[in-house]
């Protein structure tokens, strides 16, 4: 925000991005925080043009916050059934689970489950993992999400100067 904005940008994103964060976190779906998301990109000035793309786009497809959640989950249940952690097939594997639940499962309300099964099924957990990682889920969901959507308007105000240059604010 600072790179997009400066110091005047890093005050209006902050005036502006309660809204959105909230819902967010209350809803655990960045498609039904869309409409406020939308307003509040508004609000900072981010241009129609960018704004109805970039944050349009990112609703289903940027989900930095759901990618380290599922990590995180992971992470847990390999600890907790005493797996290694390491290895070249392992860290890929994660990443690209990570990746999955990211994009296609992050649009979803408590897609995070969906996830969660994946998770499960993919690196052979047994069935007793799977309430450890639906509390796990449940606990780091929303912030996930909140994650997701600020990022979202976050990227919108990049755009914004990558195409605007530096002064788009003005």
């Amino acid at each position: 925000v600072t790179f997009a904005g400066g110091v005047v940008g890093v005050k209006i994103f902050w005036a502006n991005i309660l809204p959105p964060a909230l819902t967010a976190w209350g809803t655990g779906s960045g498609l039904a925080t869309l409409p406020v998301n939308l307003e509040a990109a508004k609000k900072i000035g981010i241009p129609e043009d960018i704004r109805e793309i970039v944050v349009n786009l990112g609703a289903s497809a940027h989900s930095d916050g759901s990618a380290l959640a599922a990590v995180l989950k992971m992470a847990m249940l390999f600890g907790i059934f005493g797996m290694p952690f390491s290895g070249l097939e392992t860290i890929a594997a994660v990443v690209a689970v990570a990746l999955l639940c990211g994009t296609v499962i992050s649009g979803i309300p408590s897609g995070g489950m969906i996830g969660e099964l994946l998770i499960i099924t993919i690196f052979g957990f047994p069935i007793e993992a799977m309430p450890i990682i639906t509390m796990l889920g449940t606990l780091v969901d929303p912030p996930a999400t909140m994650v997701n959507v600020v990022g979202d308007t976050t990227s919108g105000m990049l755009t914004a100067r990558l195409m605007n240059g530096p002064k788009w604010m003005d």
